[in-house]
């Protein structure tokens, strides 16, 4: 037999920094995305040019890419193919599993994280990092790693 819990409702205090959270959330990441359509880019795009850049020989198998990006292997492929034609990445098979497949990053994709990566910065800046004292911004980090880790820690979970 199932034993029934009471729910624990949201304060007031709780409920107001909740829907300030996903307002902040919702809302900047809108403005990022718009400041990055100029260069033909959504957030997916930039997100998955920055983890190829960051990687060693700028490639990643898709499957650790779609598990850093937090998408599934099915949507992630659509995003790589639409990149494909954009010229900024291309697929190569895996030499040790003839299944697998590289997502590596192109020339032109290189130049584009180069040329895209210092107006991001700019707009992360300009609508989140400058709008916080070095104060609030180290409070800010130290209340989110917490979450940040149990959300990481239940990753595989989901």
């Amino acid at each position: 037999m199932e034993t029934e819990t009471a729910t624990r409702w949201l304060s007031d205090t709780e409920q107001s920094a909740w829907r300030t959270h996903l307002d902040v959330s919702r809302l900047l990441t809108h403005q990022l995305e718009k400041d990055l359509q100029p260069f033909g880019l959504t957030m997916n795009d930039y997100e998955i040019l920055v983890n190829l850049s960051e990687s060693d020989d700028q490639r990643m198998r898709m499957s650790d890419l779609a598990a850093a990006t937090l998408q599934s292997k099915s949507r992630l492929s659509h995003q790589i193919t639409r990149m494909e034609t954009a010229g900024l990445v291309r697929r190569i098979n895996c030499e040790s599993d003839r299944r697998g497949l590289y997502a590596v990053l192109t020339e032109l994709g290189s130049e584009t994280m180069r040329e895209v990566a210092p107006h991001h910065v700019e707009s992360v800046r300009r609508h989140f990092m400058d709008l916080l004292s070095p104060e609030a911004l180290t409070e800010l980090h130290a209340a989110l790693t917490p979450i940040a880790e149990h959300l990481r820690g239940r990753r595989g979970k989901l």
